[in-house]
């Protein structure tokens, strides 16, 4: 393959610390690379030396002859006073961008909801981060470097952005860099992934799954400061190659080598046994969404919502920016009231939220690290294990030097992981995430996945991440057209029904249009699918418990296991027949 650009050599030194000490690297045409690494350790500035944007203190920069570069920055760099259409084609006429395809796809892929002619000033900082992606996308440039590109992205618009870039920059076609913390995207878009750590830059084949096996056979053989590192990339392997066929098939994954580190490693987390830690703190009741509807004058945000949250639910909520995910959650929490419905909570409920304006530490800017842990509890049980806040730190990358830092001199990552720290310690039994992985890099992110594996209570996550939904809830629910619908089928059933939904002409009439039910019949039809679902997860955890007493059953007793087995095999028609109407209802509504 022919080469584009690299460095040979390249060192960068700043005042307090180097960077990089003598890094040789290389991009030919067709390289979709990912970048990782922890914050701070050179990421975006490796972007900015292959960019030319930045020189290196010794080394050198190559670049073939004529190779053009579009690079997406995190900082806005647009023109406040330019109007959208402006920003995003430039003076390019009208027919000629019209009558391109690709301009077409990215315009429609990105900035479709934007008024054309609105200036750049008056836009949201999500829109304007679109804005500069579509016009970085139109271009024609040979290498494209691209920092945090997801950034403001939905799941739709994240799995529209990785279509588009594998179409584009196919084999022996131009070259691709991207910073992201977003796992799925780097595994479905790279066909090599760099890590950046201790100075140097270590290659490896594949995206970020195959990324992981490389680096535990890399941690199996490094020193004994590595080794908590290396259990968690075992624990993150183990899920992946449990997780969604779509990942578990890729070729790239040496199944051999998985299969044999992955052995004795047991699942991430143990359903039965978080349910029912999770029953005895909260009781039978959580939070009940009856009927539920929000109104804002003649907006309809939710209709005839009907959510029974139990103890110890794992549930993600997916949905496009502004169908309501953040009112749903305002319901759960407390912090707002239904137009119509009630909202029924358990007496013993108590309901934390982690949000992305970081309240909890705005009062304890000026204090150290160490005296706002010390204040909190003495000790936090997770997974079985009693930790200390201090060890609860530590595992979530705090050194002892950060101990002694005032909350205010910490980054955004820092801070981030210490706000959950502090909700963890105030012992919820219901915890809300609402975009938990702003700020994080892909180590923390294994981090905090891996104490929640641990956490024994309820889960409510609202993210555009869609690996970390798929990892740490066990059911996806969807906002669409205003219903609250169940996902069996996960994130790509959700892709699928937003496909469908944006083929229907538009309708904003009442719910009887959408549904060709009478809304008395659409709220009993919903009514009896959350009876289903409720029937149904009771029956799974009987099968459950009854397959746990089979192995333990004394197998001279044949009269009792073949009782037992019967009974399996009841349950389970049951649960099939339940299934086959749950189908029958959900085509009802979508009808």
């Amino acid at each position: 393959m022919a080469h584009l650009l690299g460095v040979e050599s390249v060192g960068v030194d700043f005042p307090t610390k180097t960077v990089f000490e003598s890094v040789t690297l290389g991009i030919d045409e067709g390289d979709r690379i990912g970048i990782v690494g922890r914050n701070g350790d050179g990421k975006s500035t490796l972007l900015s030396i292959l960019s030319g944007r930045l020189e290196p203190h010794s080394g050198r920069v190559t670049r073939r002859g004529g190779v053009t570069i579009g690079v997406l920055d995190q900082t806005d760099t647009l023109d406040h006073e330019q109007t959208v259409g402006h920003a995003v084609v430039g003076d390019i006429p009208e027919y000629e961008w019209a009558g391109d395809a690709k301009i077409r796809d990215v315009i429609d892929g990105l900035v479709a909801d934007i008024p054309w002619d609105s200036e750049v000033g008056t836009l949201s900082g999500g829109q304007r981060r679109r804005i500069a992606l579509a016009r970085l996308l139109i271009g024609d440039d040979d290498v494209l470097f691209l920092d945090e590109p997801t950034n403001h992205l939905d799941v739709e618009g994240i799995t529209w952005l990785a279509g588009h870039l594998k179409t584009r920059w196919a084999r022996n076609s131009g070259g691709l860099l991207v910073v992201t913390h977003d796992r799925w995207f780097l595994d479905e878009i790279c066909t090599a992934t760099w890590e950046v750590h201790d100075g140097i830059v270590e290659p490896f084949e594949g995206g970020y799954a195959a990324y992981i096996l490389q680096r535990v056979e890399r941690d199996r053989h490094a020193s004994a400061t590595e080794s908590k590192r290396q259990n968690l990339m075992r624990k993150e392997l183990a899920w992946l190659r449990r997780g969604a066929p779509a990942r578990t098939a890729k070729p790239k994954f040496r199944i051999d080598a998985a299969n044999a580190l992955i052995e004795n490693e047991p699942p991430p987390r143990n359903p039965i046994e978080l349910k029912q830690m999770a029953t005895a703190r909260l009781g039978k009741d959580v939070v009940d969404l009856l009927d539920v509807s929000v109104s804002y004058g003649d907006l309809n945000v939710l209709r005839n919502v009907e959510w029974r949250i139990g103890p110890g639910e794992r549930t993600g909520i997916l949905g496009a920016n502004g169908v309501g995910k953040s009112t749903l959650l305002n319901l759960v929490i407390g912090k707002g009231q239904p137009t119509t419905g009630r909202v029924k909570r358990g007496k013993t409920v108590k309901v934390v939220a982690l949000t992305q304006e970081l309240n909890e530490l705005k009062e304890v800017a000026n204090d150290r690290v160490s005296d706002v842990i010390g204040r909190q509890r003495t000790a936090y049980v997770s997974g079985g294990k009693e930790m200390t806040p201090s060890q609860l730190l530590e595992r979530l990358g705090f050194s002892n030097a950060q101990m002694a830092t005032p909350v205010r001199d910490l980054s955004g990552g820092q801070k981030r992981r210490l706000q959950l720290l502090l909700i963890l310690l105030d012992e919820p039994n219901v915890l809300v995430l609402d975009e938990p992985t702003n700020d994080l890099d892909t180590d923390m992110l294994a981090a905090m996945e891996d104490l929640l594996d641990g956490w024994p209570g309820t889960l409510l996550v609202v993210s555009h991440d869609r690996y970390l939904l798929e990892r740490i809830t066990d059911q996806q629910y969807a906002i669409l057209d205003g219903h609250f619908r169940h996902l069996p089928g996960g994130v790509d059933q959700y892709l699928r029904l937003r496909k469908e939904q944006d083929a229907r002409p538009t309708d904003s009439g009442p719910v009887a249009a959408v549904s060709g039910l009478s809304s008395a019949e659409l709220r009993n039809t919903k009514k009896e699918i959350a009876s289903i679902d409720r029937k149904m997860e009771k029956l799974t955890a009987r099968i459950d418990a009854l397959h746990t007493e089979m192995a333990q059953h004394d197998p001279s007793d044949v009269p009792g296991l073949t009782a037992m087995t019967k009974e399996v095999a009841d349950l389970e028609k049951q649960v099939s027949d339940h299934e086959h109407r749950w189908i029958e209802l959900s085509e009802l509504i979508d009808a």
